[in-house]
């Protein structure tokens, strides 16, 4: 079976924004989406580009609305527009490893995550909440309250560093990132390259050496 390799962040607008289209993307390939959460800010501060804080308030106006809110229309989702969310600075470090437990346990996390991005950009939920955790995780249909206690354990938080170091070694700058066959492919808006890539690899290789 085919793998996409889908690193991301719970809060993450662009990441919703290819929620539902990612997983039509694997269903359509019979592929299986492996979701590898990561610590944004830190990977954003190793590989750059420049912290979103440091943008001109119009550049981030554009790139984290603007972009986002016209994408969202594209694809046919609703959004919060005109600001962020209410509670996008807010630690969502706890949702990031909610959705790693679930998927060590076995759970549906292609439709948990799609709920939580979705609560975020949709319906300003506090992702650091475990309460709104814990009632998102079971509108999702999973154990929420299984996966928010596992979601503490030495394991869990073992493999959220080991994705944000190897999401640096493997050089990510943003979420979503996909990698297919070891090809990377930044944002939703290349989800038909990563459709394509399924379907037959591109030419060429990635990463490339270093110049």
């Amino acid at each position: 079976m085919a793998v996409i390799e889908y690193f991301y962040a719970a809060h993450s607008g662009y990441a919703y924004i290819g929620s539902k289209l990612l997983s039509e993307v694997a269903a359509a390939a019979g592929a299986r989406i492996d979701h590898r959460p990561f610590d944004w800010h830190a990977v954003l501060a190793a590989n750059g580009p420049n912290p979103t804080n440091g943008l001109t308030p119009q550049r981030r106006a554009y790139f984290s609305g603007r972009e986002i809110e016209r994408w969202a229309e594209a694809r046919g989702l609703e959004i919060i527009t005109g600001r962020m969310p209410t509670y996008h600075d807010n630690d969502y470090g706890f949702a990031n490893c909610m959705l790693i437990a679930s998927s060590l346990e076995g759970a549906d996390t292609d439709a948990l995550a799609n709920r939580l991005l979705e609560a975020h950009w949709r319906d300003d939920a506090d992702l650091a909440d475990a309460a709104t955790l814990s009632r998102l995780g079971n509108e999702a249909g999973v154990d929420a309250a299984r996966l928010l206690a596992a979601a503490t354990s030495a394991e869990v938080q073992a493999i959220y560093r080991s994705n944000t170091a190897e999401a640096i070694e493997r050089s990510v700058f943003g979420s979503p990132t996909y990698f297919v066959d070891g090809d990377m492919f930044y944002g939703q808006d290349h989800l038909e390259l990563v459709a394509r890539a399924l379907e037959k690899p591109f030419s060429g290789t990635w990463p490339r050496p270093a110049a």
